[in-house]
């Protein structure tokens, strides 16, 4: 790409098996709030699949503002937000409201403190019974992980010793204590996960 877009080969692969996912996850119109949209494309995508919800994309780094900014000038979809800036760790964030929240490939690449903060932000957003959505990679009690994960994951932790895949049980358990209850796992292609999470009654 020559413009501000930027491209990640493997939206391409899963935008589809997600977005199967969330068409059985998603509440029938209200807002869904991306946190971590990286490029933008997998927002532009879902947009285009779910045209009766708006969605609001989001992300901490500037040249990924400009990314998402750039697919949305070219995709010109009427029910697609412009980009908050939305670090996940921090306390409080710049919308009142979401009725569902999807979050991709942030959890293992982010400090754990982004991963509190996604949730304890989410408890706030989120309406009684409304998802949180997470996709990617995860380690689980009494499952072997694939020796890719574990590879993955070893990359990871030598380029930053705070990422690094997550154990889904410590996640599970930080969703609870914050009202959030686990509802499903689905395994997904690649050796990944999505974890639907939906707010207590």
């Amino acid at each position: 790409m020559t413009d501000a877009r930027r491209h990640a080969p493997a939206t391409e692969r899963n935008r589809e098996p997600i977005a199967d996912i969330l068409r059985t996850v998603l509440p029938e119109q209200g807002t869904v709030l991306e946190i971590a949209s990286g490029t933008g494309e997998h927002v532009i995508h879902f947009a285009r699949a779910f045209p009766a919800l708006s969605w609001q994309p989001s992300d901490p780094d500037p040249a990924a503002i400009a990314s998402i900014r750039a697919w949305a000038e070219t995709a010109r979809l009427p029910n697609l937000r412009p980009p908050l800036t939305i670090d996940a760790a921090s306390d409080g964030w710049p919308i009142e409201r979401a009725d569902a929240i999807l979050c991709i490939n942030m959890v293992h690449i982010w400090p754990w403190e982004a991963t509190v903060g996604l949730m304890t932000n989410a408890a706030k957003l989120l309406p009684p019974g409304g998802p949180l959505i997470l996709y990617g990679p995860y380690l689980q009690q009494g499952v072997e992980t694939a020796p890719s994960n574990l590879a993955f994951d070893e990359s990871l932790k030598q380029r930053d010793s705070r990422w690094g895949l997550r154990q889904l049980e410590d996640v599970v358990t930080l969703a609870e204590s914050v009202g959030l209850r686990l509802e499903a796992v689905h395994a997904m292609p690649a050796n990944n996960l999505i974890v639907v999470l939906r707010m207590g009654e």
